[in-house]
């Protein structure tokens, strides 16, 4: 494998016997890494995409300095998408490739399974994702108008840019609203969203979730800030919500809905939302056709995830009566989101182990570096789609959107990355 798979390079790997196997023409990059027990290669081998993330894990793949798991992933993925998007990686046999897929179904998101899927990844502590978030705990793609702004500027951009999308101003015609707007924020994180359309522009907010720490501390925040009678967080599934509301946002909750639920999804937000409304869906898609997710972060990291193809998505709102408005493809964006969230995550090692352990450290840091090299070449993007009840609900052109973008952004003042105690409202 690792020969048909090194082309650019070296990679030098030494066995747990001290025997060192060199692959690769060299001239370039040359890696070192090291195997420490008799099976691991073995493990590795029979089926690369989830051997190598559960070897790095427990310890038993160790990168040599001065490179690390980041310099390794994106040496050996790099060259696996160049030669025909990882097939080489991916396991042999037809029977094994149909089991993925069986399970692949059969993990997606059923209503019985989707909060503990939820709270399997959002569940954990406040204090650990404080240490690599940026203030608001954006915790989904940022908006890089600038490849070299700070991660706290382009989660305000990536703010502004839905917020625009969502057209949360005055009505198409230039009258303005007569009672504030009433939005649903459907998968609304730390909160962060729906106090960005109320500090704005007044807007009533219900935010939902499964996370029941994110729906608690959401409800902190909005208290602390005076607006918890117009700003409300609940702990429910979008299932049972009831209207109607005159916006729907859902920035990265598509992504754990699940391609088989994709109908019932956009059915129920077409329910809720005015018929003169708007909603604005951002999330991880694929640029190709539907196929299976990453094993490993459907294992470890994501569970009943699904990235859609913009065909899935497109064809759900067709048969749910939507029209869509506006579709803007995101491809860089979150790569440079990853790299950011890695480099914070290695610099807060110590406080991380401490809160969990060393595996959990290394399972992060893949999972991380992981996502990074999908958006730098394995074929992710993200997709924002604005859709319609009625094809009059938005401007004849989307010049509304970038006018007001860079209106909201201007307003918004870059907050410094730091470990603030007012993020931690009453964590103690």
């Amino acid at each position: 494998m690792l020969r048909q798979l090194i082309r650019e390079g070296r990679l030098v790997l030494t066995d747990h016997d001290g025997k060192v196997y060199e692959y690769g023409p060299g001239g370039g990059e040359t890696i070192a890494a090291r195997l420490t027990d008799k099976g691991a290669a073995m493990h590795i081998a029979k089926d690369p995409r989830m051997g190598a993330g559960e070897a790095y894990t427990e310890g038993r793949l160790v990168i040599e300095a001065p490179h690390d798991i980041r310099d390794f992933v994106l040496f050996v993925m790099g060259q696996a998408n160049r030669l025909g998007g990882g097939s080489v990686l991916k396991p042999k046999g037809a029977l094994r490739r149909k089991f993925d897929q069986l399970l692949y179904k059969w993990e997606q998101n059923k209503r019985d399974r989707a909060s503990a899927n939820v709270v399997h990844h959002y569940g954990l502590t406040r204090e650990f994702y404080e240490l690599f978030l940026d203030v608001d705990r954006q915790y989904s793609m940022a908006f890089y108008r600038e490849p070299g702004n700070s991660l706290e500027r382009a989660q305000i951009d990536k703010k502004a840019l839905i917020a625009a999308k969502l057209r949360l101003g005055p009505k198409p015609d230039g009258s303005p609203d007569t009672r504030p707007l009433r939005v649903l924020d459907i998968g609304c994180g730390w909160g962060g969203m729906g106090l960005f359309y109320n500090k704005h522009y007044g807007c009533e907010v219900l935010g939902v979730s499964l996370a029941p720490d994110q729906v608690k501390f959401a409800n902190e925040r909005a208290e602390a800030l005076g607006v918890a009678d117009k700003v409300k967080f609940q702990l429910i599934d979008y299932r049972d919500v009831q209207g109607p509301f005159d916006r729907i946002s859902s920035v990265g909750m598509f992504e754990h809905v699940g391609a088989r639920h994709y109908d019932e999804y956009f059915a129920k937000c077409n329910e809720l939302l005015a018929d003169d409304g708007i909603m604005l869906t951002h999330t991880i898609g694929r640029k190709g056709a539907p196929g299976g997710d990453d094993p490993w972060s459907r294992k470890y990291i994501f569970p009943g995830h699904h990235l859609p193809a913009m065909s899935e998505m497109v064809g759900a709102m067709e048969r749910t009566r939507w029209e869509v408005a506006d579709v803007e493809v995101l491809r860089y964006h979150y790569a440079y989101t990853l790299e950011e969230w890695y480099k914070r995550v290695k610099l807060h090692e110590k406080e991380i182990v401490e809160l969990y352990d060393e595996r959990f450290f290394r399972m992060w840091q893949f999972y991380l570096v992981g996502a990074e090299q999908s958006f730098r070449g394995a074929g992710m993007v993200n997709f924002q789609i604005q859709s319609v009840k009625r094809r009059d609900a938005v401007p004849m052109t989307r010049d509304y959107i970038i006018h007001e973008a860079a209106r909201l952004s201007a307003s918004e003042e870059t907050p410094e990355w730091h470990l603030d105690p007012k993020f931690k409202v009453a964590a103690e």
